[in-house]
């Protein structure tokens, strides 16, 4: 975990600053927008004025948690005596509005838990052991000695939900659950996230799945889909999201490996990655110029689809032959 020092010297930068911005990762998941809204309600019921944003604003399954409604989807105006980047494990990942909040803040802390943490900022709350940023900023709510009220909880465990997919990856351990506990005590709705986040989905998720489904293939241990810009506006979604495809490929029995190759519009590939234990995804993703977990990464990587698959498919065989 974070040293005795940072979370000291975080805990004062914050309590000495008049004002606040939390940014977060683009294209934001369960755990950014959950460490974006946990942090800030923590920080506003402590008197202090915080400002919140991401790129595109917070998806419409996550518009649930309290603070959702006050999050800037740009910023053009502001300046801040402090940035909290949350979850995002480099730079350029915070987007926009992270390079708007660095220009107009005096200090910049990275809070995170990927391992591929490039160490950003002025201040540093990086533990790549835990198994969400959410888990991070719980801890530093202790050290804080912070109550956690119910919106705070609410949204950190909707980070530890949706980073383990309810409880089920390989990082998960008892204190994981000590605190899923500890929020759902402090008020946290464990049932009711559970629905919202990893079970109930729209229909033009599955719509989505019909036309990615036929361009599924499994070879030597690695299951991969390709989705494509027509399938995404066929359906009315944008290409924020692949629609939970790779989460459902890596339940393949005979699959170490899941991958979606995802075309964006400006000739890029998104690559969403999953993998069962002991195969490591994170280095190839890493390698890319993404980033995220052994089991758990991705990347966007210029080229057309044919192109990047035939760039990164060796790279995973050569993971899978590894591991």
């Amino acid at each position: 975990m974070t040293s005795k020092l940072a979370w000291q010297q975080a805990t004062q930068t914050v309590m000495a600053a008049g004002r606040v911005l939390i940014v977060t990762h683009v294209k934001p998941d369960g755990d950014a927008i959950g460490s974006m809204l946990g942090l800030a309600a923590a920080l506003r019921e402590r008197g202090i004025e915080v400002d919140t944003a991401v790129d595109g604003g917070v998806p419409r399954y996550l518009t649930y948690l309290p603070g959702a409604g006050e999050v800037r989807s740009a910023l053009d105006t502001g300046n801040w005596d402090v940035m909290i980047s949350v979850d995002a494990s480099d730079e350029p990942r915070s987007g926009l509005v992270g390079v708007y909040g660095r220009e107009h803040s005096a200090v910049v802390i990275n809070l995170d838990h990927h391992p591929t943490n490039t160490m950003f900022g002025d201040v540093q709350l990086v533990a790549g052991e835990a198994v969400s940023s959410t888990e991070v900023i719980y801890d530093w709510l202790v050290h804080m000695q912070c109550a956690i009220s119910a919106p705070v909880a609410t949204a950190l465990l909707t980070g530890l939900l949706t980073d383990t997919i309810g409880f089920r990856t390989s990082n998960v351990v008892p204190r994981t659950l000590e605190i899923a506990s500890v929020l759902m005590q402090c008020g946290a709705p464990m049932y009711d996230l559970i629905q919202r986040t990893l079970v109930s989905r729209p229909y033009s998720d599955l719509d989505l799945w019909r036309y990615a489904l036929p361009t599924m293939r499994l070879n030597s241990g690695i299951v991969s889909v390709v989705v494509s810009q027509a399938n995404l506006r066929e359906v009315g979604l944008d290409e924020s999201t692949d629609g939970g495809l790779v989460s459902a490929l890596i339940e393949v029995d005979e699959a170490q490996i899941a991958i979606v190759f995802k075309e964006e519009p400006d000739n890029t590939v998104r690559l969403s990655i999953r993998s069962k234990p002991g195969v490591d995804v994170g280095t190839v993703a890493f390698s890319l110029g993404g980033g995220g977990h052994a089991q758990a990464a991705g990347a966007t990587v210029p080229g057309t689809l044919e192109e990047v698959q035939a760039r990164v498919l060796p790279l995973l065989r050569a993971a899978l032959t590894q591991g």
